[in-house]
């Protein structure tokens, strides 16, 4: 099981990294901007609280220990709009696709609460990327 902890442990640190960067980026956008992408970015930190906290569940679940620090990709400051925007699809992107990969390794085994989980979370990924994208664009 330590190979399905540590890509849960993996999710879990990018959750972590996202709800720091989508609580600074609500915090520092600005102008007219900052109408409707103040509450999408405290959304996002908001969903990845949510994240969290499942992948937590099940990390526990499967006897393993949680990690408590974030990704050590660097969160870029900035109060550019758009970069905070680019920041944010990438960030999507890397979660969408570490949880297709955990999704891929949790068909090898007999969880399917925890697969419904993942399949939901990965998803919600997804979403926010073409949403990020749509913003972009």
């Amino acid at each position: 099981m330590s190979g399905l902890v540590n890509k849960m442990n993996q999710a879990l640190g990018l959750e972590l990294r996202a709800i720091n960067m989508y609580g600074h980026y609500a915090a520092y956008v600005k102008g007219l901007y900052r109408l409707q992408l103040e509450p999408l970015f405290q959304r996002e930190a908001t969903e990845s609280m949510v994240h969290a906290a499942a992948i937590r569940n099940a990390i526990v679940k499967h006897g393993g220990v949680c990690v408590t620090e974030r990704d050590s990709n660097p969160i870029v400051h900035t109060d550019d709009y758009r970069e905070m925007l680019q920041n944010a699809l990438e960030t999507e992107i890397k979660a969408s696709e570490a949880y297709g990969e955990l999704m891929l390794m949790l068909e090898d085994i007999a969880d399917s609460e925890l697969y419904d989980s993942v399949e939901q979370i990965y998803l919600t990924e997804l979403r926010s990327v073409e949403e990020m994208r749509l913003l972009l664009n």
